[in-house]
């Protein structure tokens, strides 16, 4: 369980921790991908160090950042995004990027289509504000960009779009997502993958 209501730094830097954890028992970030983030109640941006093992995150692997503010030396190439969707959606509290094998590989098969569309499942009721599986979802794919500011821009341009996901797709590169906490940013991030996975079952089974 990733807690809520954070009132301290500490706090806040440890649901950043628990989030990492999280996601490296369950693979979505081998090696040292992905990065996390919390904000606090400061409105300071927690996040993870570039180059950290997510699964063996301490409090000095957590650097702070600021909304409106250059990304902190040492922080990863997609700090650019994450302070980009802060700024943009004030009621956004977590933000989690992950790669999973079900998204790395399902943004790759979805990038002609720019997005993957996800209709009829009663999990979608795991996304905020989804309350029937009568809708259709989509979660934008974008190409990969090294210019991570260029990118952060775009997915901040498409916040607030009717029907899109609480998170996107980067081409070969894997998930961000997004929500008012690090618990409910999780769920959507969980939700989606397990999505993505019967996706990808469902196209190997109609072939």
């Amino acid at each position: 369980m990733i807690a809520s209501g954070t009132t301290s730094w500490t706090e806040t830097a440890d649901a950043v921790i628990r989030l990492g954890r999280f996601c490296a028992a369950r693979g979505w970030v081998p090696a040292t991908a992905g990065n996390f983030s919390v904000r606090a109640p400061s409105g300071r941006i927690a996040i993870t160090a570039s180059g950290t093992d997510k699964g063996a995150l301490r409090q000095g692997d957590v650097l702070e950042a600021e909304v409106g503010a250059p990304p902190p030396p040492g922080s990863s190439a997609e700090t650019p995004i994450h302070l980009a969707l802060y700024a943009a959606d004030p009621a956004i509290g977590a933000v989690v990027h992950m790669h999973s094998s079900h998204s790395t590989l399902l943004s790759r098969l979805r990038e002609p289509e720019g997005a993957v569309v996800l209709a009829g499942y009663e999990l979608l009721k795991a996304l905020h504000p989804v309350r029937t599986h009568e809708v259709s979802v989509s979660v934008p794919v974008y190409a990969n960009d090294q210019d991570t500011t260029r990118l952060a821009a775009r997915a901040a341009a498409d916040l607030g779009r009717p029907g899109l996901a609480p998170a996107f797709l980067i081409a070969g590169h894997g998930l961000t997502a997004w929500g008012r906490d690090a618990e409910e940013a999780l769920r959507h991030a969980e939700a989606l993958d397990f999505l993505f996975g019967i996706e990808l079952e469902m196209r190997r089974l109609t072939r």
